[in-house]
């Protein structure tokens, strides 16, 4: 198939709905729309919790109890396994982890998870560590301290 051998598709275009014009549209003087109301004018925006002016559900129901998610404390993770890519003998912070791009951000602090194996000698310093972790960073002679 050459550029000039092709044709238009004339099955992939709609014809564009022409609303408010007579002569058979089947969609003329109101447009679709009916007659008066919120719903007939133009710009309407009615929220999905509108009630007519009723008190909405979300308005009728009980709140209860006390959400903490304000003052939750997030960890930014990071796989053991991850720490393979540093030299022996590094020490590792969350400065240096972020300046390699390991991490993105530092949240609330780090958290040092155990998937993976390491092989490296390092230093890690971290918020906290995971049973896996310390295990796994032990056994291959890593030192551990928490911030």
């Amino acid at each position: 198939m050459k550029l000039h051998e092709l044709e238009r598709n004339t099955e992939a275009r709609h014809v564009r709905r022409r609303v408010g014009r007579g002569m058979g549209s089947g969609l003329g003087k109101t447009s679709g729309r009916g007659e008066k109301g919120q719903k007939a004018r133009s710009g309407v925006s009615i929220p999905a919790t509108f009630e007519g002016g009723q008190l909405p559900l979300y308005r009728r129901l009980p709140k209860r109890g006390f959400s903490n998610s304000d003052f939750k404390i997030r960890y930014a993770v990071i796989n053991v396994s991850d720490l393979n890519r540093f030299e022996d003998g590094t020490e590792v912070t969350p400065e240096l982890l972020k300046d390699t791009g390991l991490l993105k951000n530092q949240l609330d602090g780090v958290k040092v998870l155990g998937e993976g194996e390491i092989t490296k000698k390092l230093t890690v310093k971290a918020n906290k560590f995971s049973k896996s972790a310390v295990e796994k960073l032990e056994k291959s002679g890593s030192k551990i301290e928490v911030i």
